[in-house]
């Protein structure tokens, strides 16, 4: 009697659980990945895409997310739901999403179509979250991957999240100011250090 007892206990206890966890405020796609209202959804040719994030002031960042990704959860959950992140982002970046393993055609600069999972394998990439930032032009005959002028696997903090976008935005890989020397100098600057 005991046994059923503490058995029923138990299901009650995590039935109460459940109604007491808030539910989540992000949508998850069919797709498996958390989606971001802005998002941009593009039929993914690169030298499309750039084109026109340029004719709206704007960057390309791709960012390559798998289904079940707790470190992708984090960065949506963490990170990009910050509104000081998130406005910064959309104010200068186009966002297009990439599943590590789906199937949507992604057209590179070299003019190579491949679906999502094996541009990836083309690009290297092997971590997610990864955000790969595309030049402001897009070049012709060039990989994605050998053209990108900054890269970002794994999921960190608000912080060394947002000043990554600041530093490709402000052309930082073209300065002597190496990210991690740019990244301190704004923690100072926050009076985060």
């Amino acid at each position: 009697m005991f046994a059923r007892f503490r058995a029923g206990f138990a299901a009650a206890a995590v039935a109460l659980a459940a109604l007491a966890a808030p539910a989540s405020a992000f949508e998850i796609g069919e797709d498996g990945l958390h989606k971001e209202a802005w998002f941009a959804i593009t039929f993914k040719d690169l030298a499309e895409d750039v084109a026109d994030a340029a004719a709206q002031g704007k960057r390309v960042a791709l960012v390559f997310e798998q289904r079940g990704c707790i470190y992708c959860a984090k960065l949506h959950e963490q990170v990009l739901s910050d509104p000081e992140v998130a406005d910064y982002i959309k104010a200068n970046f186009m966002v297009i999403q990439m599943n590590l393993f789906g199937d949507e055609p992604v057209t590179d600069f070299d003019g190579e179509e491949l679906p999502e999972k094996e541009m990836a394998r083309k690009w290297r990439v092997v971590f997610t979250p990864t955000i790969m930032f595309l030049p402001e032009e897009a070049p012709e005959g060039v990989s994605a991957v050998d053209a990108a002028v900054a890269n970002m696997p794994g999921a960190f903090g608000k912080w060394t999240t947002l000043h990554m976008f600041e530093w490709v935005a402000g052309k930082g890989y073209e300065s002597d100011e190496h990210f991690q020397k740019f990244h301190a100098r704004r923690l100072q600057e926050r009076g985060a250090l």
